[in-house]
């Protein structure tokens, strides 16, 4: 069987990642954090020129109507610059599940501009009262036609720049619902949080915020399916990314091994570190081939749930022993700012924990096999 890309998808990896190397440099990014910005606009705005954004919204909406893969192995590449953009969250998170079960004016709003590189949009997903994306504690009230939403969200990336943020609550009959709540509306708001890697993220706080019958992704009766689809592909979204965060890391501990010397020899003849950087290579190749088996039967429209939990193990598992072996090998060299690779250790920790780390993945696979 034949697992290698097919040309097109090749050539959307070489320019996404001639793209991103080309903006999202070591220089760019402490330029960011000297005028403590977080989001890389130019290399947002150069994604959306180059029609990369698109890539798995439908033609008709200004998109390429390609598939998760393709989005897919341009979160592989945003992972392996570290890049500072919402494409987890703008074009998997909410992208997808507007383009599948939006209506056709929620499409019309917003899919081409996200297309476009104009809208962001964010979800919320780390529920203050419960642990479990799948099982939101928040509540939304029918006013009418219209909801009214209350609840606590922590981590939310991007809010302050989010046109809307996909909120999931539980209606008073129990049933789940996905909203697009607006950020500047009554009764909605934000609180400053850090990520571990140094992002800005916000809590967000809704008390009777309204939200207009339009604004209800999916629908009052298809929110389990609607909230499934979308936690699902954000799951595997980290994975990917997580996946591009250590094979870069993986790449720059085995060209910075072969030049660093002691005892007037590169330290990558030595045995110790020769083992670190095998079982490091391992590391990745398993989180290489679970993010796309998930991948794929995900895109196939097939169960995954099992492939997820293990996609999301090795992700988190495998890619926190990468990155600890990078920074041990590398020495102090790792941990200077002024050297890249700090940022992919702090990205990778803090994605590492990001719906669920290595306990609960595995929690959730032994749930599964035991059904």
């Amino acid at each position: 069987m034949d697992f290698s890309f097919a040309e097109d998808q090749n050539s959307i990896r070489d320019l996404v990642r001639q793209v991103l190397a080309d903006i999202v440099t070591h220089d760019s990014l402490k330029a960011l954090d000297k005028e403590g910005t977080w989001f890389h606009e130019r290399a947002w705005r150069q994604l959306a020129e180059s029609e990369m954004l698109g890539l798995a919204i439908p033609e008709e909406y200004g998109g390429a109507g390609m598939g998760l893969t393709e989005l897919c192995i341009l979160l592989q590449q945003v992972g392996r610059t570290v890049a500072p953009i919402p494409a987890i969250e703008t074009l998997v998170s909410a992208a997808l599940p507007l383009a599948e079960f939006g209506t056709a004016q929620q499409k019309d709003r917003f899919l081409a501009n996200i297309a476009q590189g104009r809208t962001i949009l964010t979800p919320a997903l780390v529920d203050s009262g419960s642990r479990n994306p799948l099982n939101p504690s928040a509540v939304a009230k029918a006013e009418g036609d219209d909801w009214r939403v209350s609840g606590r969200f922590s981590n939310v990336a991007y809010a302050d720049l989010a046109e809307r943020i996909l909120v999931p609550a539980r209606t008073e009959s129990g049933s789940a619902v996905v909203l697009l709540v607006d950020p500047k509306a009554e009764g909605v708001s934000l609180r400053e949080q850090r990520g571990t890697n140094g992002q800005p993220l916000s809590q967000l706080e809704l008390v009777d915020a309204p939200v207009a019958a339009g604004d209800v992704l999916g629908g009052v009766d298809n929110g389990e399916q609607v909230l499934r689809y979308l936690v699902d592909r954000t799951i595997l979204g980290i994975c990917a990314v997580e996946y591009g965060i250590a094979e870069q890391a993986l790449f720059m501990t085995a060209s910075y091994s072969g030049e660093r010397k002691q005892f007037g020899v590169p330290i990558a003849t030595f045995q110790g570190v020769t083992q670190r950087v095998g079982d490091a290579y391992i590391d990745v190749q398993v989180m290489r081939s679970s993010m796309w088996q998930a991948c794929w039967r995900l895109d196939q429209g097939l169960d995954a749930d099992k492939e997820l939990a293990v996609a999301k193990f090795f992700a988190s598992e495998a890619g926190a022993r990468v990155v600890a072996a990078a920074q041990h090998i590398h020495g102090g060299m790792g941990f200077d700012r002024d050297y890249p690779l700090y940022r992919y250790f702090m990205t990778s920790k803090h994605l590492e924990f990001t719906l669920g780390g290595t306990h609960e993945s595995l929690a959730r696979l032994g749930d599964l096999i035991s059904e």
